[in-house]
């Protein structure tokens, strides 16, 4: 494939360096085109070493060739890390000053933008209002990470890793490349996160959950050449660019999101931390401490199970997603292990795959890393399903293949 790779002048223009090496050594072509002020931090050398290619800033260079308009024409995927603020309030603008920002107007395929700026640079109205307005017109605004920025300031803004970028920006190419995808054509609906079940205006009950895994099967699928709708509650790590975003907060707002995704989905994955209970009673006000000391008593209510409904609407309807993948986290004790408890769940569901694994203080909720193993109604009696261990987006790429081999292998009747 052919990139375009634009640079931004901010700091975060190192990290592209990185982006670029991901890039080429997946075998794609990539010419470099950096904004002026980006020179100040990353030179045309290093990008020419890097690339294989001549670099210039200048719509005046190359204009044998007309490189001003030939970039964009014969671009399959335009990535512009970073974004600046004022890069991305050019680009809404549909100004050419420089050769970069011709190439964006003259570009035929996908263009993917991943910002890094201030926090306050990305929160101001006029940048909400630049990133609407490209969104609108088709091009993928990357949300950015949170963390440390320049200086001793922290927040939104950061530039995310450029392992995160090369994920993204190729999914958002999967109109170009979908036909490689084992995916394409598919509608999968993911849901991710930890939901807050509110005790008052202030308070909540909730769970550790981060969403990562959820993100990494739904970026996972994307880059499968997938539809991708992402049914996130609470989540600490960017939605996806590319995946069409269903915010909810409580296991009862998921319920009914999740209905009415299935009807046009044809692969669920519940990868969502759905809380089992919630308040009896949502206290209009504050829950104050009393003067007396008496603690206060909060009743708790089960919330539906989500999953197991979703496979018997699946029945009753004889319609709806013909693979519907559950997750559980366990924690093993005396009476039973990890993986009985897992079986256990995976028959009182009924789906079609279940994603195990094992959680506690440490493990598996808020780190990089897991442990799963994936239970199947259709395991022989008696075996041991193989432990895979990774990254979350290793496990997740784990879980898409197993996805992709059971709808390519003749599905039981539901």
């Amino acid at each position: 494939m052919r990139i375009v790779l634009g640079v931004g002048g901010g700091i975060a223009a190192y990290k592209s360096a990185s982006l670029l090496r991901l890039f080429t050594e997946a075998g794609h072509t990539v010419q470099v085109v950096p904004t002026e002020a980006s020179t100040r931090f990353v030179g045309i050398a290093t990008w020419e070493a890097l690339s294989g290619h001549p670099v210039s800033t200048s719509v005046f260079d190359a204009v044998d060739t007309v490189n001003h308009v030939r970039l964009g024409h014969e671009a399959d995927l335009i990535v512009v890390a970073p974004a600046t603020a004022d890069l991305l309030a050019r680009a809404a603008a549909g100004l050419a000053s420089d050769l970069l920002t011709n190439t964006l107007l003259m570009a035929r395929g996908p263009v993917f933008f991943a910002p890094a700026m201030h926090t306050e640079m990305w929160n101001h109205p006029a940048t909400q209002a630049n990133v609407a307005a490209l969104r609108s017109r088709g091009a993928v605004v990357m949300e950015p990470a949170s963390g440390r920025l320049t200086g001793k300031d922290s927040g939104p803004g950061r530039l995310p890793e450029p392992s995160e970028i090369f994920a993204a920006a190729l999914a958002a190419a999967a109109p170009v490349g979908a036909a490689a995808g084992r995916l394409a054509g598919k509608t999968v609906t993911v849901t991710a996160g930890g939901t807050r079940e509110p005790l008052d205006p202030v308070r909540f009950l909730g769970n550790r959950s981060s969403g990562k895994q959820g993100a990494a099967v739904a970026e996972a699928a994307l880059a499968e050449g997938a539809r991708v709708r992402l049914i996130a509650a609470h989540m600490e790590v960017p939605v996806p660019a590319g995946a069409e975003l269903v915010q909810v907060e409580t296991a009862l707002e998921l319920r009914v999101a999740v209905h009415q995704a299935a009807a046009e989905t044809d692969i669920l994955v519940m990868a969502a931390a759905v809380a089992d209970f919630r308040p009896g009673e949502l206290a209009e006000n504050k829950i104050k401490k009393r003067d007396d000391g008496a603690d206060p008593v909060i009743t708790l209510v089960r919330n539906p199970d989500i999953l197991a409904e979703a496979v018997q609407r699946r029945a009753e309807l004889g319609s709806g997603p013909a693979l519907i993948v559950g997750f559980a986290a366990e924690t093993g004790d005396g009476t039973s292990s990890v993986l009985e408890y897992g079986r256990r769940k995976l028959e009182r569901k009924g789906c079609d795959l279940l994603v195990l694994n094992q959680v506690g203080r440490s493990l598996v909720f808020g780190q990089d890393t897991t442990e799963v193993r994936i239970l199947s109604p259709q395991d022989a009696p008696g075996t041991e399903p193989i432990a895979v261990a990774g990254t979350k987006a290793e496990i997740a790429r784990h879980i898409l293949d197993r996805i992709a081999d059971e709808l390519d292998a003749p599905l039981p009747s539901h």
